[in-house]
């Protein structure tokens, strides 16, 4: 992390573009607010796109705006996120989530600094810095054929890597103390101290969700803490060495059918074919629903929450409508 931190403040004074690249939840916005902050255009605006969360010709119109009449919905003209970044940076992230087409009008903004709105034929002109982000390996994506040649070189002028949690072991302690100020602030409490055995629980905890599913613990340790220390009850199952509980998993139909009743959702008969599916599938998409109002609609708090990756959220989020 040491290294990382040395590569943002060089690369900050320059106006290169940046790659950023590592798991989710190991601190990419963080990074890119840190190179805009340190960066001379500071002062200027930072604009962040989650590329993975529209739809290719939603993305393209947030991306590069539009012009009134140029698809149905489009009854005023509007800004789209490069003009908004005008003179500071955009923070572009799953940017590997991204169609061919609009990697090449990506492509030409990147080169030429210049873009159309949808729908017009006038040339817009930006001072935008790039700052892209993905949590998967753009290079073999590349040699895939699912992201363009060279659209990742011209990303890829330097590029830092975000190491996950699990490898920087020796971080987690400073961590929790940080965040255990943090929520104590926001819960107007006084920072609680951490018990032994719990902090050995969070340092041998494996962190599929890396830094970010840490920070959802302290939180919610902090929240239903009756005390001043934080102990191992506090801690989610699979944290305090036991089987995380997922969606979807169960394999008692019986049991998820007497759930459903016990939340009053009406179930197909007994002797219906593929009852167990269904059964699951009901029961998960209601979870989903759940979880996502909790979390006030963000997907990636929810999956963390879920113990699902964000991609798999995403459709399952499609499938069942929701």
């Amino acid at each position: 992390m040491e290294a990382v931190y040395r590569l943002t403040r060089r690369v900050a004074r320059s106006n290169a573009s940046v790659l950023l690249q590592g798991e989710t939840g190991t601190g990419k916005e963080l990074i890119a607010k840190a190179i805009h902050r340190l960066s001379p255009r500071g002062s200027g605006p930072f604009v962040r796109v989650n590329c993975g969360a529209l739809a290719e010709n939603l993305l393209e119109s947030e991306l590069f705006g539009h012009v009134r009449g140029a698809f149905t919905g489009a009854v005023d003209n509007r800004t789209g996120r490069f003009e908004a970044a005008h003179t500071g940076t955009i923070f572009l992230d799953e940017i590997d989530s991204t169609s061919p087409k609009l990697q090449v009008k990506l492509l030409r903004v990147l080169q030429e600094h210049e873009f159309e709105r949808v729908g017009d034929a006038r040339t817009v002109a930006v001072d935008t810095r790039v700052i892209a982000a993905s949590n998967r390996d753009l290079l073999a994506e590349s040699e895939a054929g699912r992201f363009r040649e060279d659209l990742y070189y011209r990303l890829n002028v330097v590029t830092i890597r975000l190491p996950p949690l699990a490898e920087r072991r020796e971080d987690i302690p400073a961590l929790v103390e940080h965040f255990l100020r943090i929520y104590a602030a926001e819960n107007s409490r006084d920072t609680p101290r951490i018990d032994p055995a719990a902090l050995g629980a969070l340092c041998d905890y494996p962190w599929p969700g890396n830094v970010r599913e840490l920070q959802n613990y302290i939180e919610r340790a902090v929240v239903l803490a009756p005390g001043d220390v934080l102990t191992l009850d506090l801690l989610p199952e699979q944290v305090a060495g036991g089987k995380p509980r997922r969606v979807g998993r169960a394999s008692d139909p019986a049991a998820l059918a007497a759930e459903l009743v016990r939340r009053g959702i009406e179930t197909a008969p007994p002797d219906a074919e593929n009852l167990h599916a269904e059964i699951v599938d009901r029961v998960e998409r209601e979870l989903i629903a759940q979880v996502m109002a909790a979390c006030d609609g963000v997907r990636v708090k929810a999956a963390v929450r879920l113990g699902i990756n964000r991609n798999t959220l995403h459709k399952k989020i499609k499938d069942y409508g929701l």
